[in-house]
């Protein structure tokens, strides 16, 4: 009895050491990031210049607090003191105007100064909505809005609004007439050190990374850009394997490096073995950080006793007006 006591003491000591080892090590992970308090720190968000009609006249407000409520309510947020918020109130109705980079220094300007004291209606070039709300020219895309409820917080009013109509420009828009937000490219706002930011590339589809990733944005062509044709010839016993390293190098090459503009591999029908890359790159800058990239070196390395001869010979475009424009703009 007595040994079994001992042994039963010794395995709740292992126990809790066990446990404490544990705990020591969720603690040490949770260390590695600091608690800043109950910061709101939820951006960026897009940036957008609210317009009503206030008093008889348009009235616009920059706006970086908006957000969206189930799949038909947007929620716009904004303080108490705001002179549009009038308006607002009044005709139960707004437009949610989307800023561009080139709209950015008027957005800005309706942002600083109070429709109280400035006549702030031409500021922007607009027309009226068919729901009767001023949409500005300029704005990308322009959502006009009913307000449908009023929430109110500590010192904020929270128009929830559904959407009547949405307006967009035609550059914004794919072929089959959907929105593309990488060509929207709307300006962001970041509240806690009061900054605009650039909206970033697309890096995949959402739920569907495993079979569809995605593809980083693309620098245009510029005058000291690269078209290769890269001309290989492989020994037959090593083509298959050959051909695994191309694929995957093409691949990721094109997802991940804004400055690979086309990376197209071609074998001969009658001769396999004899394989054509047509390559191009942005630019000079761009092509040597390709070749220096890991995933360039795994398939350099890899691949150098599977090539029997390699011929570089670089390409003039004969009509540079027929090239294929393959980067975001």
């Amino acid at each position: 009895m007595k040994h079994l006591s001992i042994l039963s003491l010794l395995l709740a000591l292992a126990f809790c050491t066990t446990i404490a080892s544990a705990q020591g090590q969720q603690d040490e992970t949770i260390m590695d990031k600091k608690n800043i308090g109950s910061l709101l720190a939820l951006y960026p968000k897009p940036l957008t210049v609210v317009g009503a009609e206030v008093g008889g006249k348009v009235n616009w407000l920059i706006v970086g607090h908006t957000g969206i409520i189930g799949h038909d309510r947007i929620i716009v947020s904004t303080s108490k003191s705001h002179y549009t918020n009038q308006g607002i109130r009044e005709s139960k109705k707004l437009s949610i105007n989307l800023v561009s980079r080139e709209m950015l220094p008027k957005s800005d300007y309706v942002g600083s100064v109070s429709g109280a004291s400035v006549d702030k209606s031409q500021v922007f070039a607009y027309h009226w909505g068919e729901d009767g709300t001023p949409v500005i020219d300029a704005s990308p895309l322009t959502m006009e809005c009913d307000v449908v409820d009023i929430f109110e917080t500590d010192g904020f009013d929270n128009f929830i609004c559904s959407v009547t109509n949405t307006y967009a420009a035609l550059d914004v828009l794919d072929n089959d007439g959907k929105l593309d937000y990488t060509k929207l490219k709307p300006v962001l706002f970041e509240f806690p050190t009061y900054s605009y930011l650039a909206t970033g590339e697309v890096i995949g589809k959402c739920l569907n990374l495993d079979k569809q990733p995605g593809m980083c944005a693309k620098q245009p062509m510029s005058a000291d850009g690269i078209i290769r044709m890269s001309k290989i010839e492989v020994y037959p016993q090593f083509l298959d394997e050959y051909m695994k390293y191309a694929v995957e190098v093409g691949e990721i090459s094109l997802r991940t490096e804004p400055g690979v503009l086309t990376m197209y591999a071609v074998s001969e029908k009658e001769n396999p073995c004899m394989v054509t890359i047509l390559e191009t790159y942005a630019n000079r800058e761009a092509y040597k950080k390709h070749i220096v990239s890991e995933h360039f070196q795994k398939y350099k390395q890899g691949t150098l006793h599977m090539v029997k001869s390699l011929v570089l010979s670089d390409q003039m475009p004969l009509n540079p007006a027929n090239q294929i424009n393959n980067f975001i703009q």
